[in-house]
């Protein structure tokens, strides 16, 4: 324990709330914010985009839970590296993921005061620097008040989605052209803009390894938290899929492709009515992103201060919400900064590059860790996972490299 912070984390959380939590940060401004750029780049064959993206996150998803079953610590990535690969990876990987919070919250903020300037006319600036004051100071209150309300955004923010695939559902099987979104596309060639789109997408996926880094904070972390990955991910990719085959069957991709508030044109479309209510609730859904990344850099840098690999005072612990204060504030002054000054789309980009690079590694520390003389049973059986894992990661990498 710290020196500087003898505060410990408080333990509150069950698998129902870490599944909230990790649907409610995966599930968000990955769909509200990006569809258009991959119905761009993937065109009838989105819904492929996401489910290229979700298989790369599934074979991941496996490792974490292996992984988090023996090691259930805070910074969990950190020393699953660290002790698979070595103390330098493990610090790389721990800077990577701030860096990563850092980068996909500015995602959300831009695309969150896109939406309310769509409705409302405010500044985006003024939005975004709104939304990042407020969430700071809910991450500060408590871990159960931000799970609390991460819990109720996702039931918002699900919702949203279910009424978007309701309503755009039925036109879309009507006229037929959901059959050629979702038929697997057979030229070879098509599957550039697939895989282009899959990397895209990939960052919409972004969240769900973010529950291993709750694990001070959970009931029963090791039995816990392998389920709650899982389940997050199979969620995640139902909605995807869906959302992506109907906005792929849209008559006029165009508009989507072209719009900020693409799932409320797809509304308008469909129904002939205002959008204004799915760009209202889509502004909120984003808010959860914001809100989650928050919770789980500052939980890294916690963890890492715990192990002396960044300045202990980055893991002061708040020694009345018991929450990790100057990693809280720390991360909402440079997502504010990145938010104002580097586009949205680069953003994303970064975002996607850096995670699948730690999933590579992650996986990569699973098949080392299981043949580790002693390892736990679960890390030998899996070991093999974990190199398929890692290489399915980098593959992705490579593609959007040389494409």
């Amino acid at each position: 324990m710290s020196s500087d912070s003898p505060t410990q984390l408080r333990r509150v959380l069950s698998l129902p709330w870490l599944v909230f939590y990790g649907v409610g940060v995966t599930i968000g401004a990955g769909i509200f914010a990006l569809i258009g750029e991959i119905l761009a780049i993937a065109g009838d064959h989105a819904p492929w985009a996401f489910l290229v993206a979700g298989v790369v996150a599934g074979f991941t998803a496996f490792s974490y839970a292996a992984l988090s079953s023996a090691y259930p610590r805070a910074a969990g990535e950190v020393l699953y590296v660290k002790h698979g690969i070595g103390e330098w990876a493990g610090r790389l990987v721990g800077y990577s993921l701030v860096v990563t919070a850092l980068m996909s919250s500015a995602v959300i903020s831009l695309a969150f005061a896109r939406y309310v300037s769509s409705f409302s006319g405010l500044p985006e600036a003024v939005a975004l620097l709104g939304v990042i004051t407020v969430l700071s100071l809910v991450a500060i209150a408590g871990v159960r008040e931000s799970v609390g309300v991460a819990a109720v955004i996702t039931a918002l923010e699900v919702g949203t989605l279910i009424v978007v695939i309701a309503v755009g559902l039925p036109p879309a099987i009507e006229s037929g052209l959901i059959w050629r979104s979702v038929a697997p596309p057979l030229e070879p060639a098509l599957w550039t803009g697939v895989m282009a789109g899959g990397f895209l997408a990939f960052f919409a996926f972004i969240g769900f390894e973010d529950i291993v880094n709750m694990a001070e904070e959970t009931d029963d972390a090791a039995r816990v938290i392998p389920k709650a990955v899982i389940w997050t991910l199979v969620i995640s990719v139902a909605v995807y899929a869906l959302v992506a085959a109907v906005a792929a069957s849209h008559p006029d991709r165009a508009a989507l492709i072209a719009s900020k508030a693409p799932l409320a044109v797809l509304f308008e479309g469909a129904t002939g009515q205002s959008g204004a209510v799915i760009a209202v609730m889509a502004s909120i859904a984003m808010v959860n992103g914001i809100l989650v990344q928050i919770v789980m850099g500052s939980r890294v840098l916690y963890g890492m201060a715990e192990e002396g690999m960044v300045p202990r005072v980055l893991g002061w612990v708040h020694p009345v919400r018991q929450t990790p204060l100057a990693g809280i504030l720390s991360l909402a002054a440079v997502i504010a900064l990145l938010a104002l000054t580097v586009p949205l789309l680069q953003l994303a980009e970064w975002t996607s590059l850096i995670i699948l690079a730690i999933f590579t590694l992650v996986n990569a520390s699973l098949f080392l860790l299981g043949r580790k003389p002693g390892a736990p049973g679960k890390l030998r059986r899996w070991r093999l996972w974990g190199l398929a894992g890692a290489f399915v990661s980098m593959a992705l990498v490579v593609s959007e490299i040389v494409s």
